[in-house]
């Protein structure tokens, strides 16, 4: 293993902890406020945290504004749905069942963008359904796990819309529009809602969860620009590690046996299967033979 991917793995690993974090900082909310008031809060403030950075780089815009319309208010509503598992499950059981986003991506990308799909891939998305059910245990979860699980859709919905924005507008631009034009339907949310709680605390809460995800995806893209996705993906795991840490160090949450298990088939297929490719692939070179990795 080259210099290159093993800074690339540390780096990931270093942006999953903030991941965490943001996870973490959500369990510190006010008693008094409500989901969608931290929610209004904190598109409020990470604008404002953005736009000196916009401004810096020379106030670019964007080529498809369509398209950062839809994914900001579908993501809107997703990070509600998030807030609101978190607010009322263990840390673990919400990071658990938001890795079937990847699961969902690839359905979502055979369905609508005519992507292929391996025999492997659809075996990993069955395990990973299997997996979902043991760890909501139908009834115990009731609605906040039904509101991760279309938190992790709308995230899905999101990451395939990347695809098809233009290659040239700045990085900043999605960032920045993904807050602010969401902006008024969150708004909208939370004055249906009611707005609960305004305070220095919650205003400290919703600035250190947007650093924590700002931090995150600056790890991120100095990871990725050190060596290949493949290489070092297997470090975006590591996230569900450190969930499960603070959760049981900072909340004493930990998991049962069953909801383990569950866990256990949503990740695990998915971080074995390239890996298994990559064997079939080493073991076919060494035989001299082109491996068939239709089936995985």
């Amino acid at each position: 293993m080259n210099n290159k991917v093993v800074l690339g793995l540390l780096l990931l690993i270093a942006g999953n902890l903030f991941s965490a974090l943001y996870d973490v900082s959500i369990k510190w909310l006010p008693s008094d406020t409500n989901a969608t008031t931290f929610l209004l809060v904190r598109q409020i403030t990470s604008i404002f945290i953005l736009m000196p950075f916009w401004l810096w780089v020379g106030k670019p815009q964007p080529q498809q504004w369509g398209i950062h319309w839809w994914r900001a208010n579908i993501g809107a509503v997703g990070a509600l749905g998030l807030v609101i598992g978190i607010m009322a499950l263990p840390l673990a059981s919400v990071s658990a069942l938001f890795y079937t986003a990847p699961l969902m991506i690839m359905v979502l990308g055979y369905v609508f963008l005519k992507e292929r799909v391996t025999l492997g891939q659809w075996g990993c998305a069955l395990l990973g359904m299997i997996g979902v059910v043991l760890i909501l245990k139908p009834g115990a979860m009731a609605w906040a796990g039904i509101a991760v699980l279309f938190s992790a859709f709308t995230f899905a919905i999101c990451q395939l819309t990347l695809r098809k924005m233009s290659f040239n507008d700045h990085p900043i631009v999605p960032l920045m529009l993904y807050n602010l034009l969401a902006l008024p339907l969150v708004l909208l949310m939370a004055v249906v809602q009611g707005i609960e709680g305004l305070s220095w605390s919650l205003l400290m809460v919703a600035v250190a969860s947007n650093v924590c995800l700002l931090v995150y995806h600056w790890f991120c893209v100095l990871a990725y620009r050190q060596a290949q996705a493949g290489e070092i993906a297997i470090a975006e795991y590591s996230g569900l590690l450190f969930i499960v840490f603070f959760g049981w160090l900072l909340f004493d949450e930990w998991l049962d046996n069953l909801a383990w298990l569950g866990a256990a088939l949503v990740v695990l297929p998915s971080l074995l299967l390239p890996q298994l490719k990559k064997l079939r692939r080493l073991k076919s070179a060494q035989l001299g033979v082109t491996p068939d990795t239709q089936k995985l």
